[in-house]
C-alpha cells in the first residue's frame, strides 16, 4: 500500500518521497489511519520499525489542515515527550524532513546545552515541540512553555521513561495538558507499570502491536563461546588482541557491568567507552561520535542506552551477557551485517545463561555455531538440545512475563494478528528506583491524572 492511500496532504507526500520512502512499514499501516481519525493509540514497537513516521505524518497532516495563532503567535499544538537528547534530536529531524513543505514549525528542547537558543525558537512560535522531561519542566517553571493549547500528546519510549526514573516528571507535565486531547503512547515492552499508565492516559485507544523480529540479517555469522562468568573479560581481551575485530559494540545486561568491562578493556590498552543511563547526555553523545569516527574501537552499552543507535559499518557485535529476552538478541545483532555487508555476532554463554540461550535458539529456530577451541572454554556439561517448534512456544515461561496481547486487553481494540510476544515485567539494565531528575521519589505506584471524558 503506497503512502498516498492514507489521504495525506500533497505537501507531506512530497516530503516523504523526497526521503525515498515508497512503502509504509507495518506499524505505519496500522497506526496512521487511527491517528488521522483523532483516536488515542497504544503502540508496542521497537525502535527501527518506522514508529516515528507512524505518528509524525498524521500529526503534520492534522495540524497543517488548520493553522492557529494565539495573540499573534503560534501555540504549541503537539507535544512529543521522549527520554533522551539523542532520541529527541532524531524525532525533531524527522518532523523537519517530513514537514519541510507544510509550513509547520517545530523545535526541540533538551538538557545539557545552553537554554537560550531553545528559548529564542520557542518565542518565535512553534506548532510541534519535541522535548525531554527535565528541560521541559525547567522551561515550564520559567513560564517559557505553555501547554494549554496542546491537541496531540505523544509519549514515546514509555518503558524507557519508566526505567530512567522519569515517572514523577511525566506526571507533572501531564497535569498541565488539556483534558480534551489526543494521546499516542508507544512502548517497546509492556510491563505492568506501563499498562497501568496507559489506562489513565488513554481513552478507548486503538492498539497496535508489531511483532518483534525473529530473523536477523542473513549476512550475520553467529558464534557462540561457552565460558565461565569469571573468564568472560579475559576471553574478550583475547579476541580483541587479534586483528579480525575492526570495531565492536559490546552489550552487557547492567550499567555496572558496562562500567566493569570498560575499565577492564581500558587497562588492557583498548580504546573504549561505555554508555548507559548513568552517563550524562553529553558523555553518551561524545562516546558515540568517537566510535563512529573510529577514535575508539569498542563501545560498551546496555540495551536501553543502545536503543535507537545507528552505526554504519559495524563489524562485530559482542553479547558479553546474553539478554533476558530472546527478541533483544535479534535487536542487538541487527546493528551489524547491514546494507549487504557481512557482520559477526559473538555471544558468551556462562552455565547460568544456558536457559537464555535455549530461548534465543528457539526463537531463531537454529543453533548458534559453537567455537570450542579457545583457552577459556567452560568445562560445564552442555545443556540439553533446544527443541524447535513452528512458532515460539516455550515449554515453561520465566517468572514475571506477560503476553503483550493480554496486556492490551484493557486498553482497546487490536489491529494486529501477530503472535503475542513475551515481555519482561521489570527492566533489569537501567532501572532507577530511587529518585527522578527532580530529586523526588519515583516509585512505580505514582498515580496519573485521569483524562477528561469529553472530546474535542
Amino acid at each position: 500500500m503506497p503512502f498516498r492511500q492514507f489521504g495525506l496532504s500533497p505537501e507531506i507526500l512530497r516530503g516523504v518521497h523526497a526521503m525515498n520512502y515508497t512503502t509504509p512499514t507495518p506499524i505505519q499501516e496500522k497506526a496512521i489511519p487511527g491517528v488521522l481519525e483523532g483516536k488515542d493509540l497504544l503502540g508496542s514497537a521497537q525502535t527501527g520499525t518506522g514508529k516515528t513516521a507512524a505518528f509524525a505524518l498524521p500529526i503534520l497532516h492534522r495540524l497543517a489542515a488548520e493553522s492557529r495563532t494565539v495573540r499573534g503567535r503560534r501555540p504549541i499544538r503537539s507535544l512529543v515527550l521522549t527520554p533522551t537528547r539523542e532520541l529527541a534530536m532524531q524525532i525533531a529531524e524527522s518532523f523537519g524532513e517530513y514537514g519541510r513543505y507544510t509550513g509547520m514549525r517545530h523545535t526541540v528542547v533538551y538538557g545539557g546545552v545552553s537554554q537560550k537558543p531553545q528559548e529564542q525558537a520557542l518565542q518565535k512560535g512553534v506548532d510541534i515541540l519535541v522535548a525531554t522531561p527535565g528541560r521541559l519542566l525547567d522551561l515550564m517553571g520559567q513560564k517559557i512553555v505553555n501547554l494549554s493549547n496542546v491537541e496531540i500528546f505523544v509519549l514515546d519510549e514509555a518503558d524507557r521513561m519508566l526505567d530512567m526514573g522519569f515517572i514523577v516528571d511525566i506526571r507533572r507535565i501531564i497535569e498541565k495538558l488539556p483534558a480534551q486531547r489526543q494521546t499516542l503512547m508507544f512502548s517497546a515492552t509492556m510491563p505492568q507499570e506501563i499498562i497501568r499508565l496507559s489506562s489513565t492516559l488513554l481513552r478507548d485507544p486503538v492498539r497496535v502491536q508489531v511483532a518483534a523480529a525473529s530473523a536477523p540479517a542473513e549476512d550475520v555469522e553467529h558464534r557462540l563461546y561457552y565460558v565461565e562468568k569469571a573468564s568472560k573479560s579475559d576471553l574478550l581481551k583475547s579476541l580483541l588482541a587479534g586483528d579480525e575485530i575492526k570495531n565492536a559494540l559490546v552489550f552487557t545486561r547492567t550499567r555496572h557491568g558496562a562500567d566493569r568491562v570498560e575499565r577492564t578493556l581500558s587497562r588492557a590498552g583498548v580504546r573504549v567507552e561505555a554508555i548507559h543511563g548513568d552517563k550524562s547526555q553529553g558523555a553518551r553523545e561524545r562516546a558515540l561520535a568517537a566510535f563512529k569516527k573510529g577514535t575508539i574501537r569498542v563501545l560498551v552499552a546496555t540495551d536501553i542506552a543502545a536503543r535507537g543507535l545507528d552505526i554504519v559499518d559495524l563489524s562485530h557485535v559482542v553479547n558479553f551477557d546474553l539478554p533476558n529476552e530472546p527478541e533483544a538478541y535479534v535487536h542487538r545483532i541487527g546493528r551489524t551485517g547491514r546494507a549487504g555487508a557481512s557482520g559477526v555476532a559473538i555471544s558468551f554463554c556462562g552455565f547460568e545463561e544456558r536457559p537464555l540461550l535455549a530461548e534465543i535458539e528457539r526463537l531463531m529456530t537454529k543453533h548458534l555455531t559453537v567455537v570450542a577451541d579457545h583457552p577459556f572454554a567452560s568445562p560445564a556439561k552442555p545443556a540439553p538440545p533446544t527443541v524447535f517448534h513452528t512458532g515460539r512456544t516455550p515449554s515453561k515461561p520465566r517468572p514475571f512475563m506477560i503476553p503483550v496481547d493480554a496486556a492490551f486487553l484493557s486498553a482497546g481494540r487490536t489491529l494486529s494478528t501477530s503472535p503475542p510476544a513475551r515481555v519482561s515485567r521489570h527492566a533489569e539494565s537501567e532501572a532507577r528506583p530511587t529518585s527522578g531528575p527532580g530529586g523526588r521519589k519515583s516509585g512505580h505506584r505514582d498515580q496519573f491524572p485521569a483524562r477528561g471524558r469529553s472530546r474535542r
